[in-house]
């Protein structure tokens, strides 16, 4: 075998190696990279031996310390279980007025609305429960299925047009895209529920309309326009409007009828965590159980 090329600068033989004239110098590895690089050669197959490692056709190498990171979660989960089963049994034995009425109790269960609260509901409610445009504010007293603690908990429940065999359930018909009534006969509407909420609207329209609204609104929106709680109707006199108060947005209503959707939370939570979140919402919005229905107050 003939001698390699020498480097005339360094002395160091080169590999044979070489790029646009520059060569590769055979320089040994420093010393203590060798010294890591074998130490975690001994690291790694004493981690083997030790610690599960190695996938098999029907498992995995356990390792002499039998650790499971699954085996630690499950552990953990249940002691987490067991540290909440103390308050969850209270809370499934109360009712809503006891959890309510008793300071202890009324804390663990506002600490569990709130969790539940933020990780379910807050991204449609917002996080302090505002709401936002389509969807309902929890924070006033205004509801359109009603602000009880019962009625709070029965929403939350079976939820608002969903497939659970009691859920609240309401329809505001599509007047326009449907082809039930005429643009002209929508525009009419609109002002007169504008009217209804105590604005000025178009006398002309008003007065053409409330034939039309006697037809096809009041026999869910009353002919007042106070709404029905039993029905899920809205309010229409008030000043509180889901999709908004413009012209633009009730026209858009009365055209499209949006049916908003909230959903069944039973089967997904225990009775005591729905329990729980109706106390939180109950309490943050007051307790207010006013008279009439709000189009602020439902999807």
């Amino acid at each position: 075998m003939s001698e390699r090329e020498r480097d005339e600068h360094s002395g160091v033989e080169t590999t044979g190696h070489e790029w646009d004239g520059i060569k590769e110098l055979d320089n040994p590895l420093p010393r203590w990279w060798l010294w890591v690089f074998y130490g975690s050669i001994v690291v790694a197959v004493v981690y083997w031996v030790l610690m599960p490692a190695w996938p098999g056709l029907r498992g995995y190498t356990p390792g002499l310390m039998k650790q499971s990171d699954r085996a630690d979660v499950v552990e953990q989960l249940n002691a987490l279980r067991a540290q909440r089963g103390r308050g969850e049994t209270l809370l499934t034995a109360a009712s809503l007025e006891q959890i309510e009425g008793d300071p202890d109790l009324q804390a663990h269960a506002l600490a569990v609305g709130q969790s539940v609260f933020g990780d379910n509901c807050a991204s449609c409610h917002g996080v302090g429960g505002g709401g936002a445009k389509g969807y309902p504010n929890l924070r006033d007293d205004v509801w359109l299925w009603g602000g009880s603690l019962a009625e709070i908990e029965h929403t939350i429940r079976v939820g608002v047009r969903t497939a659970h065999p009691e859920t609240r359930m309401s329809q505001m018909p599509a007047f326009g895209r449907d082809g039930m009534l005429a643009d002209g006969q929508i525009a009419d509407l609109t002002e007169y529920v504008v009217a209804l909420s105590g604005r000025e609207a178009d006398r002309e329209a008003v007065d053409r309309a409330g034939q039309l609204y006697a037809d096809n609104c009041a026999a869910c929106h009353a002919p007042n326009g106070a709404g029905a709680r039993e029905l899920g109707a809205p309010d229409l006199t008030d000043r509180e409007w889901l999709y908004g108060p413009d012209r633009d947005s009730i026209r858009g209503q009365i055209h499209n009828g949006r049916n908003g959707v909230m959903p069944t939370w039973e089967g997904r939570f225990s009775p005591a965590v729905i329990k729980a979140l109706a106390v939180y919402v109950h309490v943050n919005a007051g307790g207010g159980e006013p008279s009439g229905a709000s189009a602020a107050a439902a999807p």
